[in-house]
């Protein structure tokens, strides 16, 4: 099973794909898709929107998951991290998949065990359960990573 595991953001989204076999978790790729400062939103989303869509076509996932988000007083950034997050959405329902949507907190207690887990214990626990050489880079395709893992521990318990 592959699943798709996203870290939704307007100026850098992360991705991860990480495919289960078993037991066995392998990380097939990540990264992170920037879009330019200061241009018009519409082109940054549609930036992000073939950047993504190219992507998933790529890996063909079973299962995609993106993070739920909760802002607190930013509401110009939550606005455009939301707007964002509607391109996942799109991308999701044309490609046949209703996505996972984990928060925050339950990204960190499947991965770690510890629902108020910090980012670098995240990040090792990552890099661990997927057998790195190291912490994936940047933060937000570690996130993403860990996103992916829980979307299929999410998806077995579906079964």
């Amino acid at each position: 099973m592959i699943c798709f595991g996203i870290d939704p953001g307007i100026g850098t989204l992360g991705y991860g794909v990480v495919c289960q076999r078993g037991d066995d978790l392998r990380a097939m790729d990540y990264g992170a898709i920037s879009t330019e400062p200061g241009r018009p939103l519409a082109l940054r989303l549609n930036d992000l929107f073939g950047s993504l869509d190219a992507k998933i076509k790529e890996h063909s996932p079973d299962v995609i998951a993106v993070e739920r988000l909760f802002f607190g007083r930013n509401t110009t950034t939550a606005e455009m991290v939301f707007q964002a997050r509607g391109v996942v959405l799109l991308i999701s329902a044309r490609a046949g998949l209703i996505p996972y949507e984990p928060k925050p907190s339950e990204v960190k207690l499947a991965v770690c065990g510890n629902g108020a887990a910090e980012k670098q214990q995240v990040q090792g626990m990552v890099r661990r359960l997927l057998n790195l050489d190291r912490d994936p880079k940047p933060d937000d395709a570690a996130d993403a990573l860990a996103v992916a893992i829980t979307g299929l521990s999410l998806a077995m318990y579906d079964r």
